[in-house]
């Protein structure tokens, strides 16, 4: 990535007959439609235009149900299906790949044996006890330099700058907000939630916890946590992107009842490589 860019923008852009929202992510080279009104054709192809012209290798589009099947006739695949993402009502992951690597898995048959044995697991959806001399709580402004610690310290890369304390302030003050569980001298584990009030969606993200205190119940038990704040919130749709190499974190999301929707092909650059990620969605009561 060229030094003098930023990691993402967020623009919109209004042409005569359409509206389009999507963030340029160069960190992860591709485009993302997040909001759009008008003509379908002229959206599509205005922005593989924008894609090109920024060097994005993927575009993806969370499309409309009535609009789905014309981004299909424009070329777009169809990745996955945020259920409830609108309001209750589905946006359909739309594709386009202007890259052949891009656009091809490495993993996708290792992914497809791991899924299998997570939709293989028993149901988990007790709450899980906060271990003997841990705190679980709702994470504060100042606990972003340990935040960005624990994130430097699990992820080699990640799609988003969250080895940044400054920019983990800046998720918070956008209405992201974070659990966490600490021992008396460390942070163990911590999870987000990224609130879109507009359309009462929220992804569940950011999931890191320390090697030595893996497997057990730690984001099972912080999944409860923001899930009980996302319902005090009129959250409805809860939604997660897990990488498919990752037996973990896809087990933790399929045992608290979240259902699987699809795979994205090289979505984001996450570890040391891009890498495909299974989509999980939840209605919240």
């Amino acid at each position: 990535m060229p030094s003098n860019l930023p990691t993402y923008t967020n623009q919109v852009e209004n042409g005569d007959d359409y509206k389009v929202s999507f963030c340029l992510d160069f960190l992860n080279k591709r485009l993302r439609v997040d909001d759009y009104l008008g003509n379908v054709d002229a959206i599509c192809k205005r922005i593989g235009e924008i894609a090109k012209v920024n060097a994005l290798t993927k575009v993806f589009i969370k499309s409309r149900e009535d609009d789905w099947q014309t981004f299909l006739s424009k070329g777009c695949m169809l990745e996955g299906i945020y259920k409830g993402y609108f309001n209750g009502c589905d946006a359909y992951c739309m594709a386009l790949y202007d890259d052949l690597e891009r656009r091809t898995s490495d993993y996708w048959i290792k992914e497809d044996q791991i899924l299998n044995q997570v939709l293989a697991l028993p149901l988990k959806p007790d709450r899980p006890l906060v271990p003997e001399h841990c705190t679980l709580r709702i994470a504060r402004m100042e606990d972003a330099d340990r935040l960005s610690a624990l994130y430097n310290q699990i992820f080699q890369t990640y799609p988003t700058p969250m080895n940044d304390p400054l920019y983990i302030e800046k998720t918070m003050r956008e209405g992201t907000i974070y659990y966490l569980v600490e021992s008396t001298d460390q942070l163990i584990s911590a999870a987000s939630a990224e609130i879109n009030t507009v359309y009462a969606n929220a992804e569940m993200t950011d999931c890191a916890t320390l090697p030595a205190y893996r497997n057990q119940g730690l984001m099972r038990l912080l999944m409860h946590a923001l899930e009980d704040e996302l319902i005090t919130r009129s959250i409805t749709c809860a939604y997660s992107l897990s990488r498919a190499l990752s037996f973990g974190m896809n087990a933790v999301f399929f045992q608290m009842g979240y259902r699987y929707y699809g795979r994205l092909t090289k979505n984001c650059d996450i570890y040391d490589k891009f890498e495909d990620m299974n989509l999980w969605t939840k209605m919240l009561k």
